[in-house]
């Protein structure tokens, strides 16, 4: 009878054992992109590894070139292409991969999913915090003297070429009533959101809408982003600050410039609003919001 026992609990834990194996072979990995002014060491790493922990996945933040300096002075179509080029070379994701971006990593993101050739696909898509239609605002300094230079620059002129290149949140900030010069000198955003109408790629918009599920997380005490409704794609109007649209009164969204309205058509898109300033998500709304796209 002891024997019977012994081997059925040896058979226990042998079955437990395959079935962690196969659970980890079988799950989708997923990667991660910090925003401005950060790195994948410290507290985006314990995200990381919390994310992981939760979900069983495997998951890596994608450090584009030193992070926390480069995420502020390196031009985003840069680094989108370093980050496409380190997601071809991971043989982890060669099946396909899900994404987490938080804040500025999301441009990033967005422009892996949209610009880069020959890569595994990205099956599901989780912004944090991310300044979709861009920022009506220049970003406040978060560190040392380069950035405190980058922030004067843009204030004197965002849309001058040597800012554009050299500035990475200039990439994206948009401002009400400049939109011919917006338009013209912006040399990421208008490319990314396929806003100008000679120039409009439909490989970018068939890309984007190919996502199984795009989950946009914005937060309700959010004062970073100017709007906080661009994380869900919403903004000003062109001609100024007095009126505002929603995602949905989007010429973006109603003429579907990058397949957002193809993916929330047939209900792939999930507009989520939590409490708490930017990036300040609960552990709860983590397993709520985030966990279930990294599973699938």
């Amino acid at each position: 009878m002891m024997r019977i026992f012994q081997r059925s609990v040896l058979l226990l834990t042998v079955a437990t054992v395959l079935f962690s194996i196969v659970s980890v072979t079988n799950s989708i990995p997923f990667i991660l992109f910090h925003g401005i002014g950060d790195k994948c060491s410290g507290g985006v790493s314990n995200f990381t590894q919390l994310l992981s922990n939760l979900s069983g996945s495997p998951g890596f933040c994608l450090e584009i070139g030193n992070g926390e300096i480069d995420s502020w002075l390196m031009p985003l179509i840069d680094q989108a292409s370093l980050a496409c080029e380190k997601v071809k070379k991971m043989k982890e994701l060669s099946q396909g991969y899900n994404i987490v971006a938080q804040s500025q990593g999301n441009l990033v993101a967005r422009g892996l999913i949209e610009f880069c050739d020959n890569a595994p696909p990205v099956i599901n898509y989780v912004s944090l915090g991310g300044p979709h239609a861009g920022i009506a605002a220049i970003p406040k300094c978060s560190f040392g003297p380069i950035c405190d230079i980058g922030e004067a620059m843009m204030k004197l002129e965002v849309y001058n070429d040597f800012v554009q290149d050299h500035i990475a949140p200039s990439n994206y900030v948009k401002i009400p009533g400049e939109m011919t010069k917006y338009l013209k000198h912006s040399k990421y955003l208008p490319k990314l959101n396929n806003e100008r109408p000679d120039e409009r790629n439909s490989t970018f918009k068939d890309r984007f809408a190919s996502l199984h599920n795009l989950v946009l997380v914005m937060f309700q005490n959010d004062t970073t982003l100017i709007p906080k409704e661009t994380a869900w794609f919403g903004y000003y109007t062109d001609e100024g600050f007095e009126s505002f649209l929603s995602t949905q009164q989007t010429k973006l969204y109603r003429e579907d410039w990058i397949g957002l309205k193809a993916l929330d058509d047939v209900g792939k898109v999930k507009f989520v609003s939590v409490s708490g300033d930017h990036l300040s998500i609960t552990d709860e709304d983590v397993e709520k919001y985030v966990v279930p796209y990294l599973k699938a």
